[in-house]
């Protein structure tokens, strides 16, 4: 059975009611309002009475009700107090409801919202209030222009708002809510001369967010608007403006103004370009005051900021002098540490010039001495960043962040005193500092990573410009960071993104990851690890995942290892093949990784780990070497004893043989040119050495009837020498099918002979030559650093 409403507004009473469609709701053909006939809409009047129902059982997805007042204070009397719901809520259908009242009043009267249920919290335009119940408050310029003060929820600091000749109040309570009061009376001011005052009021420390009548709209032309701010002893304000906005002026000035406790020159006025207040002890009032707007081109007037109200600290009546008299080219900026959202308020951080105005960000430049005070009570939660531009002469600095500017096509190393360790899932760095590697260039978005002390990095060695930025995360740093120098060096120009040089430990594992971990590699970047290998260990390889995912939009993304003694080298696709399985290195060894034009979404990161383990020698490969060693020689003696019964009957003699090479003769199988131009012509990997047998086995083959038989036997000796200290070179970009190249027993089928297939040998072109004399310059000086944070 429908539920049937019934609503009688008395004559006189100013009240109208609408029912109408809700502005998302379902189609309206499945519910209707049936009074007299069956509607979408139903309007009444003061003096009306209608009995209506609906049609469906959830009315509230379809309308909405809205009730308005209208209160004339100019001609009749104003019903100052306490307001009330009108109708009750009691007799209204649950549907969403709009309250409204609409009150009028002379210019010479101002009218004062007393907010009693609950204090307000000013939210932006797009903002919802976490239970649905909104206050949406107006005020008049003029007896036709209205201007939005704000959209306020509950649970907040504003206590009163007076407005100058009207105010118009809407209150939304969702169909949900039980509410029946308004939550606010109206009281009878004298004129504030301005559009309207608003009361904040602080019980304890907190922060309040408030913005200029129509955020983010424009500020009404030469308008003037005041927040008043009520602050307990012994706390402390300090003002910073989020997001302003200034428009063309004609006449006047835009400015805020503050009327602070004991200050001998209230008003203080500040553009809104400057440095606001901070460390203020009692109620303050702060307005901002309009102009006379150009009228082609009027711009807008707008203003968010946000007070903070705190105890005061012990450090906030000390100052700390930071003198940047003799620098010209280093910066220093204090800025709060990133930390994760929190509900409960979290006392913010201020730093202050001559001790009032403070800001969360300060930054300390050039050429003069600074005193500065912190309004803070917990230092580690600030950054202290120092920058300094550096090129090919490097001064030692005592800093947190430098910008190193590598000159005539020279790239850079980085030599720690301590091996570092990189920042990993898998392996955190929990000391009390780090440093931060990322490129300078412009344009270039590239982030190396993150390091701390007490891992297995040697070296880190970059193409180009670079920041170091020296993060704190415990007052103890300067302890440990008093062993931890960090040299920089020029050295020849190459084409990696960079290199690392690693020496694992032998108890702990290696963790290693592609730059931009969170980001993917750049487009066609290079990145090599020259890792070593103790010669009693055995390294394993790893990686963490099967395949990469990349999804190369242009060229080929590919990844070689190549052992740097045995010269065995192995390219893999990383976009279609799987990566390999754990396996041993003997010897040191490269592992290179070039990116594609990956497609968004398909980036390329690796991350894999190194572990060692001592060299042992199996014993079942001792036993099968020896057993066939035995049986080789056994064949080996019945053949020669065979041969010589036969040369025996034969009766031919024979003489020593000889080996010739004839060095003229071409035993090269046509083929293309190798993209290596070193050749065994360049090595003495040609050589032959010749074995005389007889001195070997002559005691078996001597016989009285005939001379000694010598048997001669070639040997080929394989190029031995050093592969150099650069990666391997990635293949051609355009290779559609990747081969993974082996120092293997037999040739893959179609290879040339075996004396012919020797392993490439990668050599890379010398542009030039690092000087003797040391260029090693410290960039860290362990006795003065400086405290930031990550």
């Amino acid at each position: 059975m429908e539920e049937t409403y019934e609503i009688d507004l008395p004559r006189g009473s100013g009240v109208t009611v609408l029912l109408k469609p809700a502005t998302q709701a379902l189609p309206v053909k499945l519910c209707y309002i049936m009074s007299k006939r069956w509607e979408t809409t139903l309007s009444i009047k003061a003096g009306e009475k209608k009995v209506f129902s609906f049609s469906c059982q959830d009315p509230h997805n379809y309308f909405v009700i809205e009730i308005q007042k209208n209160i004339d204070c100019v001609s009749g009397q104003c019903p100052f107090g306490e307001v009330y719901l009108q109708p009750s809520t009691s007799v209204l259908p649950t549907l969403n409801r709009t309250f409204i009242w609409d009150i009028k009043a002379s210019k010479n009267v101002s009218l004062e919202l007393q907010f009693s249920l609950s204090r307000l919290r000013q939210i932006g335009l797009t903002e919802n209030c976490p239970d649905g119940v909104t206050h949406r408050i107006s005020g008049r310029v003029d007896a036709s222009t209205m201007v939005r003060i704000g959209t306020f929820c509950g649970n907040g600091t504003v206590s009163r708002i007076k407005m100058q000749e009207g105010v118009n109040l809407a209150l939304d309570l969702p169909w949900f809510h039980s509410r029946n009061v308004s939550g606010f009376s109206i009281a009878n001011r004298l004129s504030i001369k301005r559009l309207c005052i608003i009361e904040s009021v602080f019980e304890g420390e907190g922060s309040a967010t408030l913005m200029s009548a129509n955020y983010p709209a424009g500020f009404p032309e030469d308008e003037l608007m005041t927040w008043q701010f009520v602050i307990p002893a012994p706390l402390r304000a300090s003002v910073s403006f989020l997001q302003f906005n200034v428009s063309n002026c004609v006449k006047k000035e835009e400015r805020v103004e503050y009327y602070i406790p004991g200050s001998t020159t209230n008003p203080e006025v500040f553009r809104l370009e400057d440095q606001q207040p901070g460390n203020m002890a009692g109620n303050f009032n702060l307005s901002l005051q309009g102009c006379d707007q150009d009228a082609q081109n009027p711009g807008i007037l707008r203003l968010q900021f946000q007070v903070s109200v705190q105890h005061p600290q012990n450090d906030s009546n000390k100052t700390y002098v930071v003198d940047l008299s003799k620098e010209r080219t280093m910066s220093l900026s204090i800025e709060p540490r990133p930390n994760k959202l929190k509900r409960e308020f979290v006392p913010s951080c201020f730093v202050c010039l001559n001790s009032r105005t403070c800001s969360t960000n300060l930054t300390l430049t050039a050429g003069s001495k600074h005193t500065i005070s912190f309004l803070c009570d917990d230092l580690t939660r600030l950054w202290i960043n120092a920058e300094k531009t550096i090129s090919t002469i490097l001064p030692c600095l005592s800093g947190v962040r430098w910008l190193l500017v590598p000159k005539d096509r020279l790239s850079l190393a980085l030599v720690p005193a301590q091996k570092l360790q990189q920042h990993t899932h898998e392996r955190v760095c929990n000391t009390s500092f780090s440093y931060l590697v990322a490129s300078a260039v412009p344009g270039q978005n590239l982030y190396f990573g993150s390091f701390c002390s007490g891992g297995s990095i040697e070296q880190i060695q970059v193409k180009e410009n670079i920041s170091v930025t020296l993060r704190t995360f415990a007052p103890n740093f300067q302890h440990e960071s008093a062993k931890q120098d960090l040299t920089v060096s020029f050295i020849p120009h190459f084409k990696e993104e960079s290199v690392f040089t690693v020496t694992p430990d032998t108890k702990n594992k290696v963790y290693l990851r592609t730059p931009n971990w969170d980001r993917g590699l750049p487009s066609l970047a290079s990145v090599s690890w020259n890792i070593s290998v103790p010669r009693n260990q055995v390294a394993c390889l790893t990686f963490l995942k099967e395949r990469t995912g990349v999804v190369c939009q242009t060229g080929r993304a590919f990844m070689i290892i190549q052992e740097q003694r045995a010269h065995a080298e192995e390219i893999f696709s990383l976009e279609e093949e799987v990566l390999p399985k754990p396996s041993f290195r003997y010897h040191s060894f490269w592992v290179n990784i070039s990116n594609c034009s990956p497609m968004s979404g398909k980036q390329l990161d690796l991350l894999f780990w190194v572990s060692l383990t001592p060299r042992t020698t199996d014993l079942t490969v001792i036993i099968l070497t020896v057993v066939g060693g035995g049986a080789l020689l056994l064949f080996a003696l019945g053949f020669i004893i065979c041969f010589v019964k036969k040369n025996k009957k034969k009766k031919i003699t024979k003489g020593p043989a000889v080996g010739i090479y004839n060095g003229n003769v071409n035993t090269q199988m046509p083929m293309q040119r190798k993209k290596f131009q070193k050749g065994r012509k360049d090595n003495d990997s040609h050589v032959y050495a010749v074995i005389d047998d007889t001195m070997v086995y002559g005691h078996l083959l001597q016989d009285a009837s005939g001379p000694f038989i010598q048997a001669e036997v070639d040997t080929y000796r394989p190029f031995q020498g050093p592969t150099g200290d650069f990666p391997p070179s990635p293949p051609p970009t355009n290779s559609r099918a990747p081969t993974v190249k082996l120092a293997t027993d037999e040739p893959p089928p179609g290879s040339p002979p075996e004396s012919e297939s020797e392993p490439y040998t990668f050599s890379h072109p010398k542009d030039g030559k690092v000087s003797n004399r040391s260029t090693d310059t410290p960039l860290l000086d362990a006795h003065e650093p400086t405290e930031p944070g990550e």
